[in-house]
């Protein structure tokens, strides 16, 4: 791992971006964080839209997560987006899935597969990657929660990965069915949150998924309006959710 820049944000808050062999990251700390009192660590997961893109977004929940309750955040690039090589199979099944969906069709299971399984099988390693490397810095100990999307993502990390404690996880059905199976594998502590007029996913499959979940503590958060009208009081929930559950 190789930090690029280091910014101090007016927040008490230390951003730096970094380079993990060819992957590109971004790490958060309390800038006054005591290197012998290391912090718990939360991964800031999200669509493949690139990091460039979608910035404002994952720097206000982790900024909230770091600046207000003390966390360690982090994020990295997802295969096949923002400056990493274009992935031709998984372009293509992009392509499949937005002629889909303006056609007002049903998104068919083989699209769903061949969009999201390999980028699963090829994120999560790189997730486990990044969190051997931001584990042994100082100052971060775990343990590790999970937050945001892509759900399928936040299944097989929370699945796989013994570190991982708990995961609030951002609904979504574009989940294929083998991995509704690795779902009712997970038992930590689950907290989701579910748009009610999310107008890219499917209601009633999102609370199947919901469901099939093996964990004895989860909690759905249903809240109106479409996918980008999560309302602002969902940030502290998703804190005092990890922080009941990392400390």
């Amino acid at each position: 791992m190789h930090f690029t820049s280091e910014r101090r944000l007016d927040d008490n808050v230390l951003e730096r971006e970094f380079i993990l062999g060819d992957i590109p990251g971004i790490l958060w700390t309390p800038a006054s964080a005591d290197p012998d009192t290391p912090t718990p660590l939360i991964l800031i997961g999200h669509p493949p839209l690139g990091l460039k893109r979608i910035y404002p977004r994952i720097s206000g929940r982790a900024r909230h997560y770091v600046g207000e309750y003390g966390f360690a955040a982090a994020t990295i690039e997802l295969p096949g987006s923002g400056d990493r090589p274009r992935w031709d199979a998984v372009e293509q099944a992009r392509a499949d899935l937005r002629r889909a969906m303006q056609a007002g069709g049903p998104v068919g299971d083989e699209i769903v597969d061949a969009l999201v399984r390999p980028l699963v099988d090829k994120a999560v390693p790189e997730w486990q990657e990044a969190l051997d490397a931001l584990l042994a810095l100082p100052g971060i100990g775990g343990p590790v929660g999970y937050e945001g999307g892509v759900i399928s993502i936040g299944i097989r990390l929370a699945l796989v990965e013994p570190r991982v404690r708990a995961a609030c996880l951002f609904a979504g059905t574009l989940v294929p069915a083998a991995m509704v199976e690795e779902a009712r594998q997970v038992t930590v502590p689950l907290q989701v949150l579910l748009q009610w007029d999310d107008e890219g996913n499917d209601r009633q499959g999102s609370l199947d998924l919901f469901d099939a979940f093996g964990s004895k503590e989860k909690t759905l958060h249903a809240n109106l309006g479409g996918h980008t009208g999560v309302p602002q009081f969902e940030m502290e929930a998703g804190a005092r959710f990890f922080a009941r559950h990392l400390r």
